[in-house]
Parts: C-alpha cells; sequence; structure tokens
C-alpha cells in the first residue's frame, strides 16, 4: 500500500484516455423514465469511434443482462471489458477511483472516504460498500493505493492536469467539517499533486441537499431537489483545455424567476473569483459561458424510487413531507455535466423533450460554442433526463482513466 509518495499528476479528463468507466445498473429513478437505456446510447456512442469502455457489474444478474446486451452489439462488444465489483449508487465519478501517477511512472488509485454525499456517515453501511470501489478496482487492477482521511467526490474535482483543482467550497467544508481549506489544500498536494485550488462558493440551487426541504420555484409552488450533492462543481463549471474553463449563464430571460435568479447570483458570483483567479504558473483563465437549460420538473410518486428516497428524509419542522402525496421535483439538468472523451464528447439536450424552440436554441448554441472548444471531437447530444432525475448526469455515471 502507498502512502507518501513524490511526483504525483493527475491528469484532466481533455487530455488522452486509456478507457471510459460506467456502472450497468437496471434500475429508473422513475417510472417510465430508463436509465439503462441512456447507458446504452452512451456506450454505443463512446465505442464508436473506438474508445474502450469498463463496464461495472454488481453480481452476476447484472453481468448477465450486460453480456446479452453486447452480445447483440459485436462491434461496440470488441471495445468494453466487463468487472465485477460489489456497489450500491451508480455515480461512479464520485465512488470511483482517480487515478494518478508517480515520478517513477508508478501508475496508483487514491481512495478517498465517502460519506454518501452528506446524508449519512463514512461508517453507514451503504458509505462502506460504495467507499470500497476504489480498492477493490486498485486490487482487480494491480496498482498501488494511496489512502486519505479526506472526504471528497470526483464530481467535486475539476482538474486541468498541470496542478489546478477547481470545487465547490460549500461541498468541501460540508462534508469535511473539520478540515481549514488549507489544511484540505496540503491533502490534494499530497494525493493528487495539486498546487492550486480555485474555490467557488455555491453549486447551483437544484443541487442544493434535499433534506434541507423543498425549494421555491415560483407561483406559490415549491419543488424537491433529487438527492442533489448540495453544490457539485462538474454542473457549472469545467475544464476544457489547461487555460480555458468552461462555465454555466443563466440566460436574461429566465433571471427573473425564482431558480434562474437564484442561479444568476451564484454563477456571476463564481464568474468573478474565476477572473481574478490564476492557475499553477500565474496565468488567467480563459472563460467561455454556456447556457443553463430551462428549469425541468417532473411530479413523482410513491412508485419512483427517488421519491422513496426523498420521503425517508428528516426536514426541518417547516417542511413537513407529504407521504403518499405526489410531489414536484427538479431535475439536476445541466449542459456542463458532460463526458469529454479524446474523439467524442456526449452532452445533454433538452429541447426534443420540451418541443419548445427557445430550450432547442440552447441546445443548438451549446453544440456551437463547443464545436469551436473542442474542433478536432464529435458532438454527442443524448437525452439524459433518465439520469438526471437521480441527481445527477452523463458525467457523474462515468470515470475517465487516463492513458500515460
Amino acid at each position: 500500500m502507498s502512502t507518501d509518495i513524490t511526483g504525483l499528476s493527475h491528469p484532466a479528463e481533455f487530455e488522452d484516455q486509456e478507457a471510459t468507466w460506467i456502472i450497468w445498473k437496471v434500475s429508473d429513478h422513475k417510472r417510465g423514465y430508463s436509465t439503462i437505456d441512456v447507458v446504452k446510447q452512451m456506450i454505443l456512442a463512446l465505442t464508436e469511434p473506438g474508445q474502450r469502455v469498463c463496464v461495472i457489474c454488481e453480481d452476476e444478474q447484472a453481468e448477465a443482462s450486460a453480456t446479452l446486451w453486447l452480445d447483440q452489439h459485436p462491434l461496440t462488444r470488441s471495445w468494453v471489458t466487463l468487472y465485477r465489483v460489489p456497489h450500491i449508487e451508480r455515480w461512479i465519478r464520485d465512488t470511483g477511483p482517480p487515478f494518478v501517477r508517480d515520478a517513477s511512472g508508478q501508475i496508483h488509485i487514491v481512495d478517498f472516504c465517502f460519506n454518501v454525499w452528506g446524508y449519512a456517515d463514512n461508517t453507514s453501511p451503504q458509505a462502506i460498500i460504495d467507499s470500497a470501489m476504489s480498492r477493490g478496482l486498485a486490487d482487480q487492477l494491480g496498482l498501488g493505493l494511496i489512502e486519505t482521511p479526506l472526504i471528497s467526490e470526483g464530481g467535486n474535482r475539476e482538474v486541468n492536469g498541470r496542478g489546478t483543482l477547481m470545487l465547490t467550497a460549500r461541498v468541501e467544508e460540508g462534508r469535511n467539517p473539520g478540515w481549514s481549506r488549507r489544511a484540505m489544500e496540503q491533502e490534494y498536494q499530497r494525493v493528487l499533486g495539486i498546487r492550486n485550488v480555485l474555490w467557488l462558493e455555491e453549486g447551483l440551487l437544484e443541487d442544493q441537499h434535499t433534506f434541507l426541504g423543498p425549494i421555491y420555484v415560483g407561483e406559490g409552488e415549491m419543488a424537491y431537489t433529487a438527492t442533489a450533492t448540495n453544490g457539485h462543481v462538474d454542473e457549472y463549471a469545467r475544464f476544457a483545455d489547461p487555460h480555458t474553463i468552461l462555465l454555466a449563464q443563466v440566460p436574461e430571460d429566465d433571471r427573473g424567476d425564482a431558480v434562474g435568479g437564484e442561479n444568476h447570483r451564484r454563477l456571476e458570483a463564481a464568474a468573478s473569483i474565476l477572473h481574478a483567479s490564476r492557475d499553477q504558473d500565474g496565468h488567467p483563465f480563459r472563460i467561455i459561458r454556456l447556457p443553463m437549460p430551462k428549469t425541468t420538473m417532473v411530479e413523482m410518486g410513491p412508485v419512483d424510487a427517488v421519491y422513496e428516497q426523498i420521503a425517508r428524509m428528516k426536514y426541518p419542522e417547516a417542511f413537513p413531507f407529504p407521504k403518499g402525496k405526489a410531489v414536484k421535483v427538479i431535475a439536476a439538468a445541466s449542459y456542463l455535466n458532460m463526458v469529454i472523451t479524446p474523439k467524442v464528447i456526449l452532452v445533454p439536450a433538452y429541447g426534443p423533450l420540451q418541443n419548445d424552440p427557445e430550450q432547442l436554441k440552447r441546445d443548438e448554441e451549446v453544440v456551437t460554442t463547443l464545436r469551436k472548444v473542442f474542433p478536432d471531437r464529435n458532438i454527442v447530444q443524448l437525452n439524459a433526463l433518465a439520469i438526471n432525475l437521480g441527481g445527477g448526469g452523463m458525467h457523474c455515471i462515468t470515470l475517465h482513466q487516463p492513458k500515460w
């Protein structure tokens, strides 16, 4: 087991990759919205240009399901490797292994602690099972393990591959209340080779912890978040290259409503921080803005898995949950929660779902901008709403393995 290792580097997602990891889980957040169909579309889109995909199955039944589908797609099958690793959640970006390399060229996996996104503690049964994924894969892949007591999720770690880390402060401080920012920076330096941290204060409103109670969405209406993370950075800010940051922006038409107005305030505060920030070598960043999609809500009831999850939570006395009655749930919809690989980028599309000309316009704007930022990569748009209804997106259910 590795402990203190010098010269560590942690590549960015936009760099060369060995593979994309994804979990095969046949369960839905809302009845009628198939998450496995989204996973299948993602695997097809990734493997078509020759991206290797590693699929994790929790048990024999899941592996049989994945094998049956792959056998029907022989060209895709040649690019896919199956692994058996016990787990509960599908969000491998958060529970999976960050890969690092030391000065001698040896590759290691970092084993962060996990407390179910702040909904439990790191000694709960779910936390123990999901946090063991990094250790299990390190063993299967024959890689060294770097352990840390820091609680951290990959969805709140955006790196530029040169030593700069971008994150949401509310998430990191909420997960690690006994740590100062300086102490966390030092630990990230020790386990990831980070030399520079960009602290963005707040994430998106619809990513607020669900147990804090429903959020006001306008006209006297309230909606619950979908077991959200309390502000992961990959929902609103991403590195496109070592010097370029893609940052979400609320279109002017949406700034007058409750959700759009609050997100506008938070995102412009993040923009101010980033414009004043410097990279690990003292250079400013180029900031490119992408629009936020329109707020998307669905109705959920007792037949839906997410409803059952949020119904079991303890809420403030002012917001008792109406058990047995349908509620509005706000989707974690964002273009920035996209998957970046060397040949293809998977980005959500929301216009066709709503048959809304304005939303279609935003979809097109995002594709146009990404083609300029990534001129050598194919931009593929997919309907990821089934994933969004669980509190995350396509980026959350994937993990990149760097190629050295």
